[in-house]
């Protein structure tokens, strides 16, 4: 169907992607092609929520992207999952359902985003929400998105949230409030036991209409343009390639790697970049791929005496017994999201807010990447920056658009970020060593078993950081000579082109970024349709 003019195009079916597909497709005047480089959302273990270590590393719907080595990190290639299939990363995350903090949005409106403060967003936040607390001020009911507390609790974490009242994290029981700080369950985008992606909230609903056109298998090549404005975009889908012209707008949803990697192989980007990698410049943009940015996690374990982990509920007779409650009522373990309770703390206390999470799984693996359960009772605590300062970058190779761009963290490379990450380790220890933990904790595990000086601490810390999967700011709205795009999410310097992912974010936000990233399709869309009424 090359050739065909659509209103607008969307490249990437990701969790920004199918908002916007659903959200402009509803007028039906206008004519909309969605684009996603995956297939169809047909993966089993996409749909049962204690499927997403399946999913982790098979590239028939992952990325499965690589950072480059670093020498400073114990150079090695870190594993970076994206979803390459309808859903993008909702349907392969951890399906942990955080808005971020208060002050995440009114510094992004602080720093020049008018529009973005926390007192502008919370209606895209309600309006995109099925929440089975009810409505309330701060929850919206409704909406596409389930957002559901668990239905399944596992005895290690009701110690934990006790063990963090014991050494003054508060209780909260609601992590999505005004106040985040403190220790308690997630809500999960999970409906009667399976997992609610963004294309089942949104897509799914939308896939009927005659003017909405859903190719998969489609990776886009290269952005098309006349003059400084993008008309349309060119992609190949097995070995066939394919143009289509936008009307109005082309809008990229590829996240914080697929986003800039398309605009570069656009020729949109720093010269010098573009020239390395053989691209003929079109517009000189030099922010495109700068100031990448991501929580940094550091995993720390032990063994846990008593059977009440995940480890417990998935070996043996009590795997098989989990597996018949799931089949046979939507029930236990399988319909649990990654992590089911965390604790969002200050690592100082003249801090106005956690700067530090406790990402508790409550269960144990020698390897992430194969993500195999130890016969054993164990527990991994992911210790996480929420706010970090390192800063990295994302850029294309080639002209190629199948080859990886190269994707470079810079994970722990201040000396802020490294003691905010001394401080957390060493309170999350306090946390396992609570009165509460006493009959539970087992002896520490490698990694930091034995390693209890602070150069040690910090030496493994830097050995062992890797990316928690929550990339950001590659794209990063602003008003700066390296901003990217303004604060409508337009491409600085050219027309009809916008960006709306988790790379739009200035900073990214304090906890899980697929709630926020869902939130920016919600707000991309509604300016997008008023400024296509002039009413923008």
């Amino acid at each position: 169907m090359s050739g065909v003019d659509y209103d607008y195009i969307i490249v990437g079916g990701g969790s920004a992607g199918c908002v916007l597909a659903n959200r402009l497709s509803s007028d039906l005047r206008n004519r909309v092609l969605l684009l996603e480089a995956g297939p169809e959302d047909r993966n089993l273990w996409i749909h049962i929520p204690f499927g997403f270590g399946k999913n982790v590393n098979n590239s028939a719907v992952n990325w499965c992207f690589r950072g480059e080595p670093d020498p400073a990190r114990g150079n090695r290639p870190y594993l970076l999952p994206r979803g390459r299939v309808l859903g993008g990363s909702s349907s392969i995350n951890g399906m942990v359902y955080i808005r971020g903090q208060v002050e995440d949005f009114d510094m992004w409106a602080q720093l020049g985003n008018r529009g973005w403060s926390f007192d502008d967003v919370p209606p895209y936040f309600r309006r995109m929400e099925d929440n089975s607390r009810g409505p309330s001020e701060e929850r919206g009911t409704g909406g596409p998105l389930a957002v559901s507390d668990l239905s399944h609790r596992i005895g290690l974490c009701d110690a934990l949230i006790e063990a963090g009242i014991q050494i003054g994290i508060p209780r909260n029981d609601d992590l999505n409030g005004r106040v985040q700080e403190g220790i308690g369950y997630h809500q999960a985008t999970i409906r009667n036991g399976r997992r609610c992606s963004a294309a089942v909230a949104y897509l799914k609903p939308a896939r009927t209409r005659r003017n909405l056109r859903v190719a998969t298998h489609a990776l886009a090549s290269r952005i098309l343009f006349e003059g400084r404005r993008a008309t349309g975009v060119a992609w190949s889908s097995r070995g066939v390639a394919h143009e289509a012209s936008a009307g109005r707008a082309v809008i990229l949803c590829g996240g914080a790697f697929g986003s800039p990697q398309l605009l570069e192989l656009s020729g949109v980007g720093a010269p010098a970049v573009l020239q390395r990698a053989g691209v003929p410049v079109v517009h000189a943009l030099p922010g495109v791929g700068h100031d990448l940015q991501d929580h940094q996690i550091v995993r720390m374990r032990w063994r846990i005496r008593q059977p009440v982990t995940y480890n417990d509920e998935v070996h043996g007779w009590r795997g098989a017994l989990s597996l018949l409650r799931y089949v046979a009522f939507r029930k236990g373990i399988l319909t649990m999201p990654t992590l089911p309770i965390s604790g969002f703390v200050r690592t100082r206390p003249e801090l106005a807010s956690p700067d530090a999470q406790f990402q508790v799984f409550p269960g144990s693996y020698a390897d992430i990447e194969a993500r195999v359960l130890d016969r054993e009772p164990g527990v991994t605590m992911g210790v996480t920056l929420l706010r970090p300062e390192s800063r990295g970058f994302v850029h294309v190779r080639s002209p190629d658009p199948a080859m990886q761009p190269a994707i470079v963290h810079n994970l722990l490379s201040t000396e802020g970020d490294r003691q905010a990450m001394l401080r957390a380790l060493r309170l999350c220890r306090r946390l396992m060593a609570a009165p509460a933990m006493t009959a539970l904790t087992g002896a520490e595990l490698a990694p930091f078993a034995g390693r209890d000086n602070d150069p040690a601490l910090l030496e493994t810390a830097c050995d062992t950081v890797q990316s928690n999967w929550h990339p950001a700011g590659s794209c990063r709205m602003g008003n700066d000579p390296l901003a990217v795009v303004d604060a409508r999410l337009r491409v600085r310097g050219l027309e009809g082109l916008r960006v709306a992912d988790a790379s739009i974010m200035p900073t990214v936000v304090s906890g899980n970024t697929n709630a926020a990233t869902i939130m920016i399709g919600e707000k991309a869309a509604d300016m997008i349709l008023e400024d296509a009424a002039g009413t923008g």
